[in-house]
């Protein structure tokens, strides 16, 4: 990772991480509530999907700034889905960043609460982004926004992928593989699809601008999946925050499992070169996109 990319990255976590402290400011601090959203929207995350929306907003030759409202309520709504995936009755771990889970750290009760909050106001940061946000998209592109988000998260996305995540695998085994793409299609990609493509739209990208970002999102997200599974099996738990062995311990369909260790690399790889040949018309400006490529197949954790 270049030096000029580490930058890059931990100022746009600052920008992101300040302007989410400032939306959870809009609470009472006294609540118990807000501790708990506060726990875990602030437990110190990539912040990957902000960043997206941030880069492709620059690669279409804008103001980033334009797509932090849609960034940020990207990433509580990202939130709310791990407070949830790490509850008993999902994921069931104790560890979420390096730090204990919500329900973990409050209870389960207060922890589902917790992840429905963050959802919720996700949309009023959309609807209504002042005073939080300087700059936002027009009351029109905000709309198509909320829609993008709303269907990339819901029961057509993320929520139904989590939903296949859960329920045991009935097909052949020849489609096994396919069946694991479309799990995380929508589990880990809606949702890093609509970072990239909302950012675009936030200001005002044209079309061929969208598609080929899209394309560009759809390879990363999947690749981030791919990666996350081999680190389950040969990532460092101090490094990563939380246990690593236990997608083979509850017995999960990952990568790994399905297409070994090996061929797992080897084709995260292949999908993070073929992200970068979507955005080959995109000048210098989406040098953070190609470098965000960089770090999915590189990253520790």
């Amino acid at each position: 990772m270049t030096s000029d990319f580490k930058h890059y990255l931990k100022e746009n976590r600052n920008t992101i991480n300040q302007r989410l402290i400032d939306i959870l400011a809009c609470f009472d601090q006294d609540r118990e509530l807000t501790r708990a959203m506060q726990h875990s929207l602030m437990a110190g995350g990539k912040r990957l999907r902000p960043i997206l929306s941030m880069a492709a907003a620059r690669a279409c030759h804008a103001d980033p700034r334009m797509a932090l409202p849609v960034g940020c309520a990207i990433e509580m709504v990202h939130t709310y889905s791990l407070i949830h995936d790490d509850l008993p009755a999902m994921d069931d771990d104790d560890l979420r960043r390096g730090r204990l889970t919500c329900h973990k750290k409050f209870s389960e009760p207060v922890a589902l609460l917790a992840g429905d909050a963050l959802l919720t106001h996700a949309f009023h940061v959309l609807a209504e982004p002042a005073p939080v946000f300087h700059m936002a998209p027009n009351s029109h592109i905000r709309l198509e926004l909320i829609s993008k988000l709303s269907k990339a998260s819901g029961a057509d996305g993320m929520v139904q992928g989590q939903m296949l995540d859960m329920l045991s695998y009935q097909g052949n085994d020849s489609d096994l593989l396919s069946h694991l793409k479309q799990i995380h299609a929508l589990k880990t990609g809606k949702m890093i699809i609509v970072s990239v493509e909302t950012g675009a739209l936030s200001v005002g990208a044209d079309p061929e601008q969208v598609e080929k970002l899209v394309v560009y999102a759809d390879k990363i997200g999947l690749a981030f999946q791919v990666v996350d599974d081999i680190l389950n099996v040969e990532g460092d738990p101090d490094v990563m925050g939380k246990a690593a062995g236990s997608d083979e311990m509850n017995d999960k369909m990952t990568f790994p499992a399905v297409i070994g260790l090996d061929e797992s690399k080897k084709y995260a790889r292949q999908l993070i070169n073929e992200a970068i040949d979507a955005i080959a018309l995109f000048d210098d400006d989406a040098w953070p996109l190609r470098s965000i490529a960089g770090y999915i197949i590189d990253r520790n954790r």
